[in-house]
Parts: C-alpha cells; structure tokens; sequence
C-alpha cells in the first residue's frame, strides 16, 4: 500500500519558533496544525501553555525548545527550562547541545549536561531530541554526538535548529541514521519546505521532519496523491 496524506503529516513538527511570530500568528499556528494532525506542534516557550491546552484530546503532541537556539546556557538554566517546559505540557523537548564544548572536544561537559537533561526529561515519561547544530560540526563532532545520543538513552537525533548556517542536508541525515542506534530516531530540520524534500528525508531514514511550511508542504501532498497516475 503507498503512502496516505496521514503518513506525511504525521511525520511533521510544525515550527512556530520565529520570534516575531504574533499571539494572533502563533495561535493560528497552532489550529493549522490541528487541522492537519501532525505529530507536534514546536512552540515559543512562552505560548507552550497555550500550545497544551489547545492540543489536549488531540494526537497532536505539544512540543518546545530548550537552550534554543545557540545551547550555550548553563546547565542549569537548561534544566530549569526543561522542568518549566515539563510543567507547561510539553510531551517532547527540542534540546540544543552546548555547541561551544562540542566543538571544543570537552565530550564530558557534553555528557553531563545531556544525560542529566534526558534523565529529567525521561523521569516525567516524556521525550527528548537533541539537536546537533550540524552547521558548525564536523564530521567527528557529529559521529561522536551519535554514539552520545545513544549511550544516554535520547529519543530522537536532530539535525540544526534552522537558525544557523545551513539546515538538513542529505549528508547528515544519512551518516546521523548510519551511526546512532536504531532505538535513537532522526529528525531533519532547518530548510525543509516542499514535499520532494519531505519524502527524500524520510527516505534516508528521518522520522520526523522540523518545518515552518506545514501548510504548504501538505496541500502539496494531497496534489501528487490526487494527481493520476501515468
């Protein structure tokens, strides 16, 4: 059987994480994702709340950021988002690394910080992605951050938080899926905005795609599945 609207936009985190977004702006957003039941929503920290409350009864997870968008908090103000994150209903947190240590080989900084975030996160029995920031890594940094994400038990590997230079490519989709373990997931974003890009990610092994153009990308979507087929 081939792929239905529902597998696509259930692989979507719809970003709303610009922060010029308006109350009025950011509340649409949040019924457009309803409207078209992706798996979560990624809201500003301070619409989270709201974010939850309209999601509530729905699939659709409430999600948002911390240490977003450079990681370069202390740990414990990453700490102390994520438990306010927890506390406002967030069922998933985007969690930068502290691209500073990464790229300064301090792999237990890096350890620490993560593991004390996941466990924090896990205790609540929520998930965790942690993205990378593959713009500024190389291929070492983002090898060794696999093989992290693995041995701390994180949910999800994400590519770039989509305000630095460069986003998802192809590249490091399929290296993150070749080298984290197969109980670690990927998730693409930065850049991400049609539906060829979409299907060419989850081909590589991406589970859940970060876009701003959820919209689009899904009415795209239902074109091709309603297109003849030659």
């Amino acid at each position: 059987m081939g792929l239905r609207f529902a597998d696509i936009a259930q692989t979507i985190d719809h970003s709303l994480l610009n922060p010029a977004l308006t109350v009025r702006e950011l509340e649409a957003g949040c019924k457009l994702a309803l409207h078209y039941g992706v798996a979560s929503i990624c809201i500003l920290p301070y619409y989270l709340p709201r974010c939850a409350e309209l999601v509530a009864g729905s699939s659709v997870r409430a999600t948002t950021t911390v240490g977003f968008p450079h990681g370069a908090h202390a740990t414990s103000i990453k700490l102390a988002e994520a438990i306010r994150a927890l506390d406002d209903g967030a069922e998933e947190l985007d969690v930068v690394v502290n691209i500073s240590k990464v790229v300064s080989g301090d792999w237990a900084y890096v350890r620490s910080e993560l593991s004390a975030i996941t466990e924090a996160i896990h205790s609540r029995g929520r998930k965790i992605k942690i993205i990378f920031e593959n713009g500024y890594l190389g291929v070492p940094e983002k090898t060794a951050l696999c093989a992290l994400c693995g041995e701390i038990g994180a949910d999800w590997a994400k590519t770039s938080t989509g305000f630095a230079p460069g986003g998802a490519t192809p590249d490091d989709v399929k290296l993150m899926r070749a080298q984290c373990p197969p109980n670690v997931a990927i998730k693409a974003s930065g850049g991400i905005r049609d539906i060829d890009a979409v299907l060419a990610f989850r081909a590589l092994g991406a589970t859940r795609i970060g876009t701003s153009k959820t919209r689009e990308i899904l009415e795209e979507w239902r074109r091709k599945l309603a297109a003849p087929a030659v």
